[in-house]
């Protein structure tokens, strides 16, 4: 999470000399890069996909993930951004249904609801609060949601490393065709900061593949939380922003509904367990 943040803080100190499309491309070029540089000769095995199709649609969905929310923190302080983004993980709760085929019962419907309601309190409908920029970051919480559906089905297909790859192949491929027509000229030590944002993305990425991998999703997930903390840190040093009562308020309300929806999908877990391991 504490990369993630770094990302996004980067991404929004260069959004102010560069455009958008400029940043964007530097977070995908650079991190695919990087990638490739990780894999060394086993490039060419690694990024051999099981399910090439679903690859690129999670991969499509990470890049408009990124320029909604991108564009988001261009007007927004980092920390009402990353508060929506809560509803991410909600989000997913309600798309495992149709998409996952999976089971929500009435406990985890009422979590959802509590989280929508604490987005509402953070967007405030019909206050002079609202701004295009909050539904462009909601928008790009229902993306990465459906990014993170993709990742499941995929996680039984492909090995972390090819699903790190593919995770930045289209939006290289989109931003790099579509940057040099908004190209600014970029100073010596900006070079550094487009390289470190996708480097940091990367890195991000790898430390979440390798905390799913040491521990189950219901004890990894609620730690997606603590970005709140960074994003509030890095907001102040470096834009001067603080969160208003109404953000932290509606901060409050999504994270106890996502902790809830995390803890019963675990409690769940276990009881299939027990109820599988009791069968004879």
């Amino acid at each position: 999470m504490f990369w993630f943040v770094t990302l996004d803080s980067t991404a929004k100190f260069l959004m102010q000399s560069y455009p958008v499309t400029q940043v964007i491309w530097a977070r995908f070029f650079f991190h695919l890069i990087f990638v490739a540089i990780l894999m060394g000769r086993q490039l060419p095995t690694q990024i051999r996909s099981q399910w090439l199709s679903h690859q690129y649609l999670r991969s499509f969905f990470m890049f408009a993930t990124t320029v909604l929310f991108f564009v988001g923190i261009h007007f927004l302080p980092l920390t009402t951004a990353a508060t929506i983004m809560f509803l991410s993980p909600i989000i997913v709760t309600m798309l495992s249904i149709p998409l996952l085929g999976e089971k929500v019962g009435v406990r985890r419907w009422i979590g959802i609801a509590v989280g929508f309601a604490g987005a509402l309190v953070v967007i405030r409908p019909g206050s002079e609060s609202l701004q295009l920029s909050i539904l462009v970051v909601l928008a790009a919480a229902f993306t990465n949601a459906m990014y993170q559906v993709f990742t499941r089905k995929l996680r039984a297909q492909d090995g972390p490393m090819t699903s790190l790859f593919y995770t930045a192949i289209i939006g290289a491929a989109v931003s790099s065709a579509v940057a040099p027509f908004y190209w600014q000229p970029v100073a010596a030590f900006d070079w550094l900061l487009f390289l470190f944002a996708g480097i940091a993305g990367c890195i991000g990425h790898l430390c979440l593949i390798r905390a799913f991998r040491s521990a189950p999703a219901s004890v990894v997930a609620p730690f997606s939380y603590s970005s709140l903390l960074w994003a509030t840190l890095f907001g102040f040093v470096l834009f001067g922003d603080l969160p208003d009562g109404w953000t932290l308020a509606g901060a409050a309300l999504i994270i106890g509904s996502g902790l809830y929806i995390f803890h019963r999908e675990h409690s769940l877990k276990r009881r299939n367990i027990k109820a599988q391991v009791s069968v004879p």
